[in-house]
């Protein structure tokens, strides 16, 4: 038997993308599951593509941006299974806007769910982590947790809290029994994309500009990435790198610390809006 397949597997963003596939995959191991998203009619196709889990399947609607829900979930996970042992702080959201074109108020709303959702899924959680022989967290970054892009400012805010809140956990709880992974996708076919939010101040012309770049450059699916986290786990990696894209940003920023964004930009470039 594997760590997963006798795992309570505790997954955020479980109602697509990502979060689906790492829930599927996990059922087919045998683990039992904990599943929340805020998106509720989501969740449950998750639940219902299942289909006859070996382990036991819960599912809560969590906003993971606060607090109160996070701890409630948490709580019902240790009354429902009776323990966790591994977490996957999943949930993510976007945002589109230069840094002007966007509100404070957008801003506080990435950073509650990209970043807070985060640090609330470890705070709440680490206790009954702490109480298994063996136990992991997996907290989602992104290759924008290595670079910074024009346009995606509080993404990339988040991302590299993510990675840096995430690296520092790893050194504090090193020679426990919990282990700590930073999961750094590339563009990965999921649904972020097409739930962006505008900023309050930017042209609605973004959205299709955005939408025309990330399905020109995606070339990952959810199921090779979770699949990816999943053999990370198992391997007690602290770090996995999702996609071809992501191993070429990360090379590109150790080589060229601050000159990588020309050449990235090439990369982003929406060849459509050129024509415009």
């Amino acid at each position: 038997m594997s760590f997963l397949s006798e795992s309570v597997a505790v997954i955020t963003g479980a109602g697509s993308g990502m979060g689906r596939c790492l829930a599927q995959q996990l059922a087919a191991m045998g683990a039992s599951l904990a599943l929340s998203d805020v998106n509720e009619k989501g969740l449950a196709e998750t639940v219902a593509l299942l289909g006859g889990a070996r382990g036991k399947v819960t599912q809560r609607r969590v906003d993971v941006g606060d607090a109160a829900s996070v701890k409630a979930f948490a709580e019902e996970v240790e009354a429902q299974h009776g323990r966790a042992s591994v977490v996957f702080n999943n949930a993510g959201v976007a945002l589109l806007g230069n840094f002007e074109e966007l509100s404070l108020e957008d801003f506080r709303w990435l950073m509650d769910v990209n970043f807070w959702g985060v640090i609330h899924g470890v705070h709440f959680f680490l206790p009954l982590l702490k109480k298994e022989k063996r136990a992991h967290i997996v907290n989602t970054s992104s290759l924008l947790g290595f670079v910074g892009a024009i346009g995606q400012s509080a993404y990339c805010a988040s991302k590299f809290a993510v990675r840096g809140f995430t690296e520092s956990l790893q050194h504090e709880l090193a020679g426990t029994n919990i282990c700590v992974t930073t999961v750094h996708p590339g563009f990965v076919r999921t649904s972020i994309a097409n739930q962006a939010r505008l900023g309050q101040n930017a042209g609605e012309g973004l959205r299709q500009q955005s939408l025309n770049r990330f399905h020109r450059i995606t070339r990952t699916s959810p199921e090779v990435a979770a699949a990816k986290i999943l053999r990370a786990v198992e391997q007690r990696r602290p770090r996995v790198l999702i996609g071809p894209d992501a191993y070429f940003v990360e090379i590109l920023q150790r080589l060229r610390p601050t000159g990588y964004w020309p050449i990235l930009a090439r990369q982003f470039e929406d060849p459509s809006a050129k024509k415009n």
